[in-house]
């Protein structure tokens, strides 16, 4: 059986001989950590496994234990705590070693960020459309200035006719995304209209304005002949109000 504290003391059985050990040092491998919980009384354990799970702080299993990394630098009560918490006779014993591990500060590890949406193959053949599309308006509205930029057909989107995102800290190239119901519902029109609207954004983005539906945004969407407002009615099988950002 697995133990476990998830993220989610107190007395340590130990050798005093074994106290001289510098403990006061911290830990940088999961051997010297081992030799930090054995020297305050861990004897059960002979293999330390060092983790960066979420949940989980401290686990064993059988003659293992797994110890987040943020542990190598605990203090001797915190140190004394997952010893109790293998070793401990009494459920009030480890129960004590929980609060006291948990107490410690472990950094929140960061979280990777969303993996785009890619294009179904089945629908490559709108993607490729949308692009040269973008060509033609980039050349009619936008004298050719703009950027050829990826553009998705996403089948994701539901309540969003589209949808233009800059590029990002972690490398993500600036894109534009259709919905693919969008395409499917309202008409190949509809579709170039939203094409154009998220342009505009585009358009925003590379002069360096603000990406908003503000009075720039306003007046280049009259400019180059749409709807400056974010929200249309589009005609569809059943009437809704659809949202283009």
């Amino acid at each position: 059986m697995f133990q476990t504290l998830a993220r989610f003391l107190g007395r340590g059985r130990h050798d005093p001989s074994q106290l001289a050990f510098q403990l006061d040092a911290p830990a940088t491998t999961a051997d010297e950590l081992l030799e930090k919980l054995r020297a305050l009384g861990l004897r059960r354990i002979t293999t330390v496994r060092l983790t960066r799970n979420r949940a989980v702080m401290v686990s064993y299993r059988g003659h293992e234990l797994r110890v987040h990394e943020a542990y190598l630098r605990a203090g001797e009560q915190v140190l004394r705590a997952i010893v109790v918490f293998v070793e401990g006779r009494t459920r009030a014993e480890r129960r004590a070693a929980q609060r006291v591990i948990l107490a410690h500060d472990v950094p929140a590890a960061p979280r990777r960020p969303a993996t785009r949406e890619r294009t179904a193959p089945q629908d490559l053949h709108l993607a490729n459309r949308l692009r040269e599309e973008h060509r033609r308006l980039n050349a009619t509205h936008f004298g050719g200035k703009l950027r050829e930029v990826p553009i998705r057909v996403s089948r994701r989107m539901r309540s969003r006719l589209g949808h233009y995102t800059a590029a990002t800290a972690a490398g993500d190239p600036p894109e534009i995304a259709i919905s693919r119901s969008h395409i499917r519902r309202h008409g190949w029109d509809e579709v170039l209209h939203t094409l154009l609207h998220e342009m505009v954004h585009q358009w925003q983005d590379e002069s360096g304005h603000v990406i908003d539906h503000g009075r720039v945004f306003r007046a280049k969407a009259r400019e180059v002949g749409i709807e400056a407002s974010a929200r249309r009615l589009v005609c569809a099988p059943e009437p809704r109000i659809a949202r283009s950002a």
